[in-house]
């Protein structure tokens, strides 16, 4: 089945800034790569606002034979190497025999801020996101770094993310990258505060706010300044220092690479220490914001009540106090995409400015794959989580021959049953139209099972034993 959903449409050919049109694989590398080191963010002088008082801890942290010994066994066989041409599937079946010598390396690594140049080049792979597949905006840039400095990244990780737990420095508004949280906990958070405004007659205002290019635009001092406030080892954050500094990245494109360039901003997006970094750099934003901020990674959105005295004014503030916060840590936001939403029937409907530009005012968003609209109502995501079941289900009936329950049930399970559940715990549908639209992408599931066409839907279902989607 992955074989037959593999998209055949690739990368044909780039328009570029020129206006002209490139097709051979060295010159598509090469506008990839232009365009991408373009976006990249040139810092102001200066760390920005001092957070606290550098850190004077001493080296007391080191990794352990049995630590590298557990990184290697979780190594996935089947991913790509890295630019230094080690493949992981080496890594694991000589686990035994490097996990000393490795843990060498790491350790010196650490304690000198040291970090081989092989750890520092990534091999950019263009990941296709919408629009014209001719403009090289539509790509997003994943990079495939060494394998084995990401053993090393993953152990600072952990280690990083233990200073945070135990010291309580995590952002409890942040629901990406973060351990028990997700799209679904995001969106129950955010909206349960919402609802129960409504419920009892108010209304609301919600800004969608958008990132320009954040994960490249991470000023780097300013990066290594917030680190230095959390007061983790000295050794670390000058590890994370080197480790950013001097970044070379190339784009790979059917197997040729484009010219190298220089990486001057952003966290690598691919690489294991390049979300949690993102976390902390983003992780004060909401600091003095009155109303409810979630965030999402860098999806972030905000709400205030505004049917009552001084609701549109703090709503104006807290996007004011969003705009002193662009200017101190120069993450800039997209004003185009940033967008209103009015929810209540006593909404005044008042207009909101960043930068002097007025945000367009939606009756209907997509808010981390879920449509939210206006109204409340589930009946635009019920048909779009329908049609993208259905047109699934379809892609197995016509791919698989086979009508036996043993091969259409996984696959159904596996391909076609989650995007009729995704994230429904939040936008469960309480109207029998919409339960039935969702209902008959599974009743269509279950006929197309040999012998059991003829059956009842709960007679199949029971044959099956499954439970109908409004049961689940």
């Amino acid at each position: 089945m992955n074989e037959k959903r593999k998209v055949k449409q690739g990368l044909v050919r780039l328009k570029t800034k020129e206006g002209r049109y490139v097709e051979e694989d060295k010159s598509l590398a090469d506008c990839l790569n232009e365009y991408f080191c373009s976006v990249f963010a040139e810092e102001k002088e200066g760390k920005g606002p001092q957070l606290g008082e550098n850190t004077k801890e001493t080296f007391t942290y080191q990794f352990t034979e049995e630590e590298v010994l557990q990184q290697l066994s979780k190594v996935k066989t089947n991913k790509s190497m890295g630019p230094d041409g080690i493949h992981p599937k080496l890594l694991k079946e000589l686990s035994d025999v490097i996990a000393k010598p490795l843990t060498d390396l790491f350790n010196q690594s650490l304690l000198t801020g040291v970090v081989p140049e092989d750890w520092k080049l990534a091999n950019v792979v263009p990941i296709y996101k919408k629009g014209s597949r001719e403009e090289s905006g539509n790509y997003r840039p994943v990079s495939l770094t060494s394998v084995v400095g990401k053993l090393m990244e993953t152990m600072l990780k952990e280690r990083i993310v233990e200073h945070l737990k135990t010291h309580r420095l995590q952002d409890q508004k942040q629901h990406g990258f973060t351990s028990g949280r997700s799209c679904q906990t995001n969106l129950i958070d955010f909206f349960d505060w919402v609802t129960k405004i409504i419920d009892t007659g108010g209304a609301v205002d919600i800004a969608y706010l958008d990132f320009s290019k954040a994960f490249d635009t991470v000023p780097h001092r300013r990066l290594i300044n917030k680190l230095q406030s959390l007061s983790l080892d000295s050794n670390i954050v000058d590890w994370i220092r080197q480790w950013l500094s001097d970044r070379q990245q190339r784009v790979v494109v059917n197997g040729v690479y484009s010219a190298q360039g220089l990486v001057t901003s952003g966290v690598p997006q691919g690489s294991v220490l390049g979300p949690i970094l993102f976390n902390i750099f983003i992780s004060d934003i909401a600091e003095g914001i009155n109303g409810k901020v979630c965030l999402f990674a860098d999806d972030t959105k905000i709400c205030n009540r505004v049917d009552v005295p001084g609701g549109i004014s703090q709503m104006t503030n807290d996007l004011g106090k969003l705009k002193k916060w662009w200017e101190l840590w120069q993450l800039s936001f997209n004003v185009d995409k940033c967008k209103i939403m009015h929810l209540g029937r006593k909404n005044p409907r008042a207009e909101y400015r960043i930068f002097d530009t007025v945000l367009t005012s939606t009756s209907e968003e997509r808010d981390l794959g879920v449509i939210i609209s206006e109204d409340l109502r589930v009946c635009s995501q019920c048909n779009r989580a329908a049609g993208n079941a259905s047109r699934m289900l379809g892609c197995v009936g016509r791919g698989i021959s086979s009508r036996k329950r043993e091969v259409l049930m996984p696959l159904y399970r596996a391909l076609v049953r989650p995007h009729l559940e995704y994230c429904v715990q939040y936008w469960r549908p309480y109207l029998q139209k919409d339960i039935d639209i969702l209902e008959r992408v599974q009743r269509r599931a279950t006929k197309m099972v040999y012998g059991l066409k003829e059956k009842s839907y709960q007679e199949r279902l029971n044959d099956l034993n499954m439970y109908s989607l409004e049961k689940r």
